[in-house]
């Protein structure tokens, strides 16, 4: 009898170790087309002083009714101590959790929560170099660079002191990487990654493309079914045409969105930028579209940056309409007006300026709800003052103006947009047009044509 019972329970152990388990990749949730992405950068140090993963998921709800259904989580590694600056791009271990933000189990929490609430997540991911303190640093030290005493140097071009340049001629160091971006993925279930540094700037090289084409393609074979979002930091063409990521960022439009705005460049220069930035992408690849972001809002708030309240929201207009690739920076939505040091816990009250945050929520809605307003043919009409762009697909044809100074302006209208009687989406009212818009300073609209 004891032996029976002992061959049931055995049975009974098989049985449970060959059932499938539920893990955090097993949801029904699928992911937005890349041109359908309206993106939340996450920056743990603005929502609590510790265990801020758990806060992050405390403030999902609210996220999620913004009407994104993207999150992008900054990194969550061990920081090093070494040389350190406290800066979270500062990697001392590629597969854990800084206590700082909590633990394996919370962030798993935090996948789940945003699968059930329709949205992605993606990691940051920083493949360009580790803390001083990694183990790699210790055990394999030919993964570095060296200059030419022989010594590990931090990378070139930079003043980034805190951390150890990687050395992408190591097919052991490359392959280690992979595996641990392969972790996040497999065991963990986030949906890819904003990848740090891809491409040069500050006269450094950054990652070169032909790791991430090897990187991105294991991604996707270990995925099987389950598409990955892939962005990238930098703007280079190689990108995409090698490295194979979905999205970049759009920093030409950014800059040129700073010089029309701030320092009176006309509207035509807005325009310029963002035809350069998209006749040089592939088909169906997306330049992300920010007025802010961590780096930006180290420096400066978008309300600060654009004048005022209603400057930061005629750039934001001006930023997602005519090409997509949203991004909202985790405390723009609640208008947080002084720069925010992410190398460091900064309160963000998120109950503050409920009115702006309804002004995001109703223009990621109109985003949401009109492909024509996001990735229909954009037609513009040069002006030096307001940004006048007609936006259209098979849905219908709108017109968005945008008067990018702080004092009242007047332009022309289109013939086909002269004497005709449009929605105003924005309100649900009809707004009939004459021979010129007149818009108030910083003011905006977005018509429909009946």
């Amino acid at each position: 009898m004891k032996k029976t019972i002992i061959s049931l329970s055995l049975a009974i152990m098989l049985l449970a170790a060959c059932t499938p388990q539920k893990d955090a990749r097993q949801t029904s949730f699928k992911l937005p087309a890349t041109d359908d992405i309206a993106m939340y950068q996450v920056n743990p140090r603005v929502f609590a002083p510790s265990k801020s993963l758990n806060a992050v998921t405390a403030r999902i709800d609210s996220i999620q009714a913004l009407g994104v259904n993207m999150l992008w989580v900054m990194p969550i590694y061990p920081i090093g101590e070494e040389k350190t600056k406290n800066s979270p791009y500062c990697i001392r271990d590629y597969k854990a959790i800084a206590p700082e933000f909590g633990t394996l189990d919370d962030f798993k929490k935090l996948t789940q929560t945003c699968h059930e609430h329709g949205m992605g997540i993606i990691m940051d991911w920083v493949a360009n170099h580790t803390a001083w303190d990694n183990p790699w640093l210790k055990e394999h030290k030919d993964w570095y660079t060296h200059d030419q005493k022989g010594e590990i140097i931090h990378p070139a071009g930079t003043d980034w002191t805190d951390v150890a340049d990687l050395n992408y001629d190591n097919r052991d160091m490359r392959n280690a990487m992979i595996d641990a971006m392969l972790f996040w993925i497999r065991d963990m279930g986030v949906d890819g990654f904003r990848c740090d540094f891809v491409s040069s700037y500050f006269n450094a090289d950054g990652v070169p493309a032909d790791f991430w084409k090897e990187a991105i393609d294991t991604l996707r074979k270990a995925a099987g079914d389950r598409q990955i979002i892939m962005l990238a930091e930098g703007k280079r063409v190689d990108n995409f045409t090698v490295g194979g990521f979905q999205m970049n960022y759009g920093w030409d439009y950014k800059d040129s969105l700073v010089s029309v705005f701030c320092k009176g460049r006309s509207v035509e220069h807005l325009f310029a930028a963002d035809k350069a930035e998209y006749d040089s992408l592939p088909q169906g690849r997306v330049k992300m579209r920010f007025t802010t972001n961590h780096d930006h809002a180290s420096e400066i708030s978008p309300v600060k940056q654009f004048t005022n309240e209603r400057g930061s929201m005629a750039a934001y207009v001006a930023t997602i309409f005519p090409h997509g690739g949203a991004l909202i920076y985790g405390s723009q939505e609640v208008g947080y007006e002084d720069n925010i040091n992410f190398f460091k816990y900064v309160p963000v009250n998120w109950m503050a300026h409920g009115n702006l945050y309804k002004e995001y929520q109703h223009l990621i809605k109109l985003y949401n709800d009109n492909t024509a307003l996001r990735k229909g043919k954009m037609t513009p009409y040069p002006d030096k003052d307001i940004m006048l762009f007609e936006k259209k697909d098979d849905t219908g044809a709108f017109l968005v103006a945008v008067n990018v100074r702080n004092e009242a302006h007047s332009m022309a209208l289109p013939d086909a947009w002269k004497d005709m009687t449009a929605v105003d989406i924005y309100s649900g009212k009809d707004y009939t047009l004459k021979d010129k818009i007149d818009l108030k300073p910083f003011e905006y609209i977005i018509l429909k044509a009946k």
